[in-house]
């Protein structure tokens, strides 16, 4: 019977299918036949032709590419035409410098290999020199090229050794929308090679980012490169400074803190803590003025572990300062209370709510007490020194 049930799901092949399928095959041979063609066509026309028949030749290797899948693409290289195309970027012709950037930009699209060889190539240092153009087409062509081409790893010490960062900064307050999301990913991307030992971002990021950050949507994946960048900054004193100068900076981090994604409250919890561990009685006043204390106190419930464990840094902080000791115990406890409702729900919230005090007192008296510890131990007679 099993057997019987076997045939019946699976039918002979028949002639028909049979032909249909051979057709279908012979339909796609001969297609793959007719785009290996135009691939060796156009490479030669690329690599031998004059400056319009390369132009024209680029403007077809982009639109086959853009509608192939990555198998051409890779094809596309093997035919060498990546060589000849990084060569037009040098062009004093815009046509032709736009034409070789648009299908380099396509032929790099999801295939690692042909990032890494347009790098090889030589690509950077042309691309580099359309930043620096007036031209806002071309520039912002060549900043959604770096942004492709930072994607892969071997290229990011080459590019953040370009000159390229302060150029992609410009564009944070110059371009486009596009331009400036490409930008911040570019940098972004920049900012993860563990190769690069001097900083690719300077203090004249901050505001474009901060910016940035208060027009868009504190959850998005743009906000959480934004603070990513943001927590660097907030590491070295000119970023500091810059953070605090920037019309609604702290603010806009505390908002972030509050309403962001995990990982972008994580990152702006971590720059407003440098903020503080920085210089306590500049910044702490600050970060309390903004109302941080409620964001701070749901992030020591509901975010990452690394944000919960600043948040409670932080708040420790922040406990320190006067003018966090004139808020009332009852108005921290409703503060904890309703972030425990809606954690847990109204039937936990007061165990909840309890159980977050507790851990806050707990963290003050160990802070207290490490505190007496290392003023006891800088009070120790000296010893007396032998006769």
């Amino acid at each position: 019977m099993g057997h019987d049930q076997e045939e019946e799901e699976t039918p002979p092949a028949t002639p028909t299918t049979t032909a249909s399928a051979a057709r279908k095959d012979q339909e796609e041979e001969t297609w793959n036949h007719q785009k290996q063609t135009l691939i060796l066509e156009l490479s030669e026309k690329l690599i031998t032709g004059d400056l319009q028949a390369k132009i024209e030749a680029a403007r077809d290797i982009r639109k086959v590419v853009r509608k192939s899948s990555v198998k051409t693409r890779s094809k596309f290289a093997s035919a060498g035409v990546i060589q000849p195309l990084v060569f037009m970027l040098l062009s004093p012709n815009l046509d032709a410098r736009e034409a070789s950037l648009l299908a380099l930009l396509n032929l790099a699209v999801r295939n690692e290999r042909n990032k890494v060889n347009i790098v090889t190539a030589g690509a950077v240092p042309p691309l580099v020199e359309l930043l620096k153009l007036q031209n806002s087409g071309l520039r912002e062509l060549a900043t959604a090229a770096i942004l492709t081409l930072s994607a892969a790893a071997p290229n990011k010490p080459t590019i953040a050794a370009s000159g390229a960062a302060p150029l992609l900064v410009q564009i944070l307050s110059l371009g486009s929308v596009q331009g400036r999301v490409d930008a911040v990913t570019a940098l972004h991307n920049l900012s993860t090679c563990k190769e690069n030992s001097t900083p690719i971002l300077d203090a004249k990021a901050v505001s474009p980012l901060i910016n940035l950050l208060k027009e868009c949507k504190k959850y998005s994946k743009f906000a959480e490169k934004a603070t990513a960048l943001l927590e660097i900054l907030s590491m070295s004193e000119e970023g500091q400074v810059a953070i605090c100068d920037s019309d609604g900076g702290i603010l806009t981090l505390v908002e972030t803190v509050e309403d962001g994604s995990l990982i972008s409250t994580q990152h702006a919890v971590g720059a407003l803590l440098s903020l503080c561990q920085s210089c306590r009685e500049k910044y702490r006043e600050l970060i309390l003025k903004e109302g941080a204390i409620p964001g701070l106190l749901r992030l020591t419930v509901e975010g990452t572990s690394i944000a919960q464990e600043r948040a409670r840094t932080l708040l420790d902080l922040l406990r320190d300062s006067p003018q966090e000791k004139k808020l009332a115990s009852s108005v921290l406890e409703k503060i904890v209370y309703d972030i425990a409702t809606r954690v847990d729900g109204a039937d936990k919230a007061a165990e909840t709510a309890k159980r977050l005090l507790e851990d806050m007192v707990q963290r003050s008296m160990e802070l207290s007490m490490n505190r007496i510890q290392h003023r006891a131990a800088s009070c120790t007679p000296a010893k007396v020194p032998s006769a």
